[in-house]
């Protein structure tokens, strides 16, 4: 890949890279962090990389890399980040952004990625298995399973209510 065309698919895809991962992780620094880690790896291996497969090689590197991030952070732990007791008044949620970003929550990593990646960013199944390392398979079940748990948890009355 040449310099011009690594510029094209930084211009084209940081976006969409930046959305994907700040969904999953839901922390803008961390988001920034982890796209800019991916392009500096994209840009170590520029000479490699053919153009045709940049957009694919940069959502596979960011996937990667937030993965990464995400289990040192969990093996570390952090004592600012520590829950503080909340006292609520109300336990009804007037928000939908809210209930979706609740329901998302509720999914294990791997659904989350996968789901996000195709019904967010519309990738197809095939680039979504490129993606995560999943066969089209696995990625299928995923997606069903996902979108089940996200459905018997939206149509609860409790979320309801």
């Amino acid at each position: 890949m040449k310099v011009e065309e690594y510029n094209i698919i930084v211009r084209d895809y940081a976006d969409n890279v930046y959305r994907f991962i700040l969904k999953n992780i839901r922390d803008e620094e961390k988001a920034r962090d982890i796209v800019q880690d991916s392009f500096e790896k994209m840009w170590k291996k520029v000479e490699e990389i053919s153009f045709e497969k940049g957009k694919s090689y940069l959502f596979t590197t960011a996937y990667r890399t937030m993965i990464d991030k995400i289990r040192k952070d969990k093996k570390q732990g952090d004592w600012e980040e520590a829950p503080e007791p909340s006292i609520k008044a109300s336990q009804q949620y007037t928000d939908l952004s809210d209930i979706l970003q609740e329901a998302l929550s509720r999914l294990s990593e791997i659904q989350r990625s996968v789901v996000m990646l195709r019904d967010y960013e519309g990738y197809e199944y095939g680039e979504i298995g490129e993606i995560t390392g999943l066969s089209l398979s696995q990625v299928k079940v995923y997606i069903f399973r996902a979108r089940k748990a996200l459905k018997d948890y939206l149509v609860s009355v409790d979320t309801v209510i």
